[in-house]
């Protein structure tokens, strides 16, 4: 099993753990480049949720974050001060929206007051509720005003900025980003072009390809006819590429993790003893080794090992505790039928465990939980659906869910375990509702003490693990295949939403190797 990585500090030096290429290629062509994603967004308009936390390559935040997860100043021109409930940004000069008009204050106050208002539905509203209005008092200021203090305001401000008076519900996606949307065809590509008066150092590559195909061998077989300049693959699918001519493989360290989320109003994943026997019955380890590929490590939380908010008490064991898990189960009157499957007051320890069908990696680590699950006496009968199917069943059924973040502990976890978002599609789908977790997510966000804050989300940890509200199976490092020589294949830390960031997300610095 491969040892996680450290997130942060020193190890930042040597993100790039790659396979070089077996020998010297031509290079590819100098101005088009193709990259196959797995996942296709629902909408190109930041202001709804698109890539907010900077991942896009169609806008500019006033912040953006390096591959280390540093902060740094984008549209805005230096990093402001955050003290209080007072956060006063000074606009960049001279940057335009790809339809020409010039970048000002107003375009920033209109985006963030979009995402405020209720009317619009954002699904990204919550994310700043801390934030009262935002002010425009000239053309390069912007005022933020905060109900309370809230410590990952900067963070928060990677969203991409819109031109004021945009059309929400469609036309023509404008940013100040690298690159310009040209078209997109639903459910198979979106076109863009580099924006030739970007701010920054316009890129190399002239015209970019998003390609989306969620089947992971159907994009791995494109991505070996050719089809691809590069691609996002599972592990396992990347083998082939390993030592083929012309390719590198890539695997960047993350905060992205699978596990099994429960409807916790149901009579068998409702049950605690269930949970916590599931929790001790699976070989994290095999599945590290054998479906990884090595490439990753077991997980037993939400926040990430190497993070600094990180709780170190909250773990298991990587191999299986059998009997650990019969044990409790024997306790809470689950016992063993005539054909092995525990029975409790005549309902039988069944359920049903999603997962997307094209995903080949939530495939085999369901398979590896419904069969560790039948060693204790579980029955977990599996179904492989489309997201349209999933989401009909998400109160009723279990799922293989991936989350994570590694910029702060308030993201994903406020929206994926406070009551307030029970049984909000994806955020907090299991109805998971403990008052105690509900105001320590609440303490986290307002305090602006990083101790406090420490012990806060610690806390939420460890209510997480002694409720098993998730079956948490493994961190994975994300794991690319890029064709050709290229200098600026940048690699960093990742969260679990990668598609429109990560390593693909660094094209725009790409250039030709000579």
């Amino acid at each position: 099993m491969r040892r996680r990585f450290a997130l942060f500090g020193v190890f930042v030096l040597a993100l790039a753990a790659c396979s070089a290429p077996s020998q010297p290629t031509a290079a590819p062509a100098r101005d088009t480049v193709v990259l196959g994603l797995s996942s296709e967004p629902d909408t190109l308009n930041p202001v709804l949720g698109y890539a907010p936390d900077g991942g896009s390559l169609i806008y500019d935040g006033l912040v953006r974050r390096t591959p280390d997860l540093r902060l740094q100043p984008a549209l805005a021109e230096t990093l402001p001060e955050v003290d209080g409930k007072e956060v006063r940004f000074t606009l960049r000069q001279g940057v335009t929206f790809h339809d020409g008009r010039q970048l000002t204050s107003a375009d920033v106050a209109y985006t963030y007051e979009q995402v405020l208002d209720p009317a619009n539905n954002s699904p990204i509203r919550g994310d700043y509720a801390a934030l009262d209005q935002v002010d425009a008092p000239d053309a390069r200021t912007v005022v933020f005003r905060l109900k309370h203090p809230y410590a990952p305001i900067l963070q928060r401000a990677t969203l991409g900025i819109v031109p004021a008076g945009s059309d929400l519900s469609g036309g023509t996606p404008v940013g100040t980003g690298p690159y310009a949307y040209v078209s997109w065809t639903k459910g198979d590509k979106i076109t863009l072009k580099a924006h030739e008066r970007y701010w920054g150092e316009a890129p190399a590559i002239k015209n970019l390809v998003l390609a989306y195909t969620s089947d992971d061998n159907a994009r791995a077989t494109r991505m070996a006819a050719g089809e691809f300049t590069a691609a996002e693959l599972p592990p396992k699918a990347v083998a082939r590429f390993r030592n083929q001519p012309g390719t590198t493989v890539h695997e960047a360290p993350t905060a992205d993790y699978r596990g099994v989320m429960f409807p916790l109003d149901q009579p068998v994943t409702g049950d605690l003893a269930i949970r916590k026997a599931l929790n001790l019955a699976v070989d994290r380890a095999a599945m590290v080794s054998a479906i990884l590929a090595g490439t990753g490590s077991p997980a037993f939380g939400p926040i990430a090992p190497g993070t600094p908010w990180h709780n170190p008490a909250v773990t298991g064991s990587a191999t299986p505790e059998r009997a650990k898990a019969v044990s409790i189960l024997e306790e809470a009157g689950w016992k063993a039928g005539g054909d092995g499957i525990r029975v409790k007051d005549g309902t039988a320890a069944r359920f049903t465990l999603m997962y997307p069908a094209g995903d080949s990696l939530r495939k085999e680590l369901a398979l590896a939980v419904a069969s560790d699950a039948k060693q204790v006496g579980i029955d977990v009968r599996l179904a492989g659906l489309d997201w349209d199917a999933i989401d009909q069943r998400l109160s009723k059924d279990a799922l293989i869910m991936g989350w994570g973040t590694p910029f702060d502990p308030d993201y994903t976890n406020y929206e994926l375990f406070h009551s307030s978002y029970a049984g909000q599609g994806y955020f907090n789908p299991g109805h998971y509702k403990n008052p105690e977790v509900d105001r320590l997510l609440e303490e986290g966000r307002r305090t602006a003490d990083p101790d406090a804050r420490k012990k806060a989300y610690d806390a939420v940890q460890r209510h997480l693990s002694d409720d098993a509200v998730w079956l948490y199976l493994v961190y994975l490092e994300h794991t690319y295949v890029v064709r050709g020589s290229w200098t600026g294949v940048t690699t960093g830390v990742e969260p679990h939403e990668h598609a429109t960031g990560g390593l693909l997300g660094t094209v725009a610095t790409w250039k030709p190797a000579s």
